[in-house]
């Protein structure tokens, strides 16, 4: 007999479409690059939307920041955080150097989209990044992107020097409390308001109110920073320091020391400044910036004072400057020198010996202890030798 079997239908399968993003990036918030970022975003939307495999699921783009931090891209950020949410399955960009500058960034990233099964396309090296040999490829051209990144910088930083060298002024603030920058003039111009909270800060410090004190004062006034805020004692130090209020501009008091981490450090005489005189109009004319400069002094002193003996005095046992201090005894007021090592434990290089001892104490009622002490220390470094 035979044997009928019954062949269903077979229903084409759909494979769902992949959701297809992308990203855009330009550097500097200039007319001609917000041009070609608007460019990339026509570009990119109509290539993913005429493609029937592909569901568009936006165009991300930044404007006006660097590629090498992607901690500031918050369009590179919300695109990172829609992965994870699995709305994107593929994510298309320009080049290596528009997605990240930083190879380390770079490459983080990239992994991480691989763990979650996320393919970023490079379109200008031909790159994808699920491919055999995609990451041996984004690791040397990253490196190259990340090079080029740092030989603009340089560029950059030299073109910048050369317009400290002709005297061009710029501002690096375009409002501090008193001024702001006038970009047809290129100078600054008083705000006089603000001015008379400005030269009223100066007088304070000149008549000896501390920094706390005279923010205090601001702040019982009314007045704020620039940015609305209440005045604290480092943002009154800040100013009072500044030559801007003098007339006067320094420039280069710090520089950018790796163009990648973007770490800025004050500059100790590692790169020349360059001071430029009686470039805008004075607050305070240069007698008051200079008595706030010896009262800054003075206070340094108290502070920090400085004795005939000071740094001059050594210990023999650990090598340590001695430091000075007054004490009483009996009724009695004496100054004595000890040796730091006693009043900061652990110091690198301490022999044991002189952890020992406590090292030494040196107390000088008068010069002829201070005498003594010079002259006897030798044959006691010697008897102490002569038993090791």
């Amino acid at each position: 007999m035979r044997k009928i079997s019954k062949i269903e239908p077979k229903l084409p399968v759909i494979q769902a479409r992949k959701k297809v993003a992308a990203y855009a990036r330009v550097s500097r918030d200039t007319e001609r690059l917000m041009h070609s970022v608007s460019a990339q975003v026509s570009y990119y939307s109509a290539l993913i939307q005429k493609n029937p495999e592909w569901e568009y699921a936006g165009v991300y783009a930044d404007m006006g920041i660097s590629g090498t931090d992607t901690s500031k891209r918050g369009e590179f950020l919300r695109m990172l955080a829609d992965c994870e949410e699995g709305k994107i399955d593929i994510i298309l960009t320009k080049s290596i150097s528009r997605f990240a500058r930083n190879t380390v960034d770079l490459l983080e990233t990239v992994r991480h989209l691989k763990d979650l099964g996320i393919e970023v396309r490079f379109e200008k090296e031909h790159i994808h990044s699920l491919s055999e040999d995609g990451e041996l490829m984004l690791t040397l051209l990253a490196s190259f992107a990340q090079e080029e990144s740092r030989s603009i910088s340089e560029n950059v930083k030299w073109g910048v020097r050369k317009r400290f060298q002709s005297g061009e002024i710029g501002a690096a603030n375009k409002h501090i409390l008193g001024y702001r920058y006038d970009d047809g003039l290129r100078r600054y111009v008083i705000i006089p308001e603000e001015a008379e909270a400005v030269r009223w800060m100066f007088q304070m410090y000149i008549d000896g109110v501390p920094l706390r004190g005279i923010a205090g004062s601001m702040n019982s006034a009314g007045i704020r920073t620039t940015l609305g805020n209440d005045f604290q004692e480092a943002s009154v130090r800040q100013l009072i320091f500044n030559e801007v209020y003098a007339g006067d501009i320094r420039r280069q008091k710090c520089y950018m020391a790796d163009p990648i981490t973007k770490t800025k450090v004050k500059n100790c005489g590692e790169l020349p400044q360059y001071y430029m005189a009686d470039c805008h109009e004075a607050i305070i004319d240069h007698e008051t910036y200079a008595k706030v400069q010896a009262e800054m002094e003075r206070r340094a002193g108290l502070v920090n004072p400085t004795y005939p003996f000071t740094g001059k005095i050594k210990c023999g046992i650990c090598g340590q400057s001695f430091t000075r201090r007054k004490g009483t005894t009996k009724g009695k007021e004496y100054v004595s020198w000890f040796c730091r090592a006693k009043k900061e434990d652990g110091l690198p290089g301490l022999p044991i010996l002189a952890r020992s001892w406590n090292c030494c104490t040196l107390k000088l009622g008068t010069l002829w202890g201070i005498v003594l002490y010079i002259l006897i220390l030798p044959l006691l470094l010697l008897f102490v030798n002569s038993f090791s």
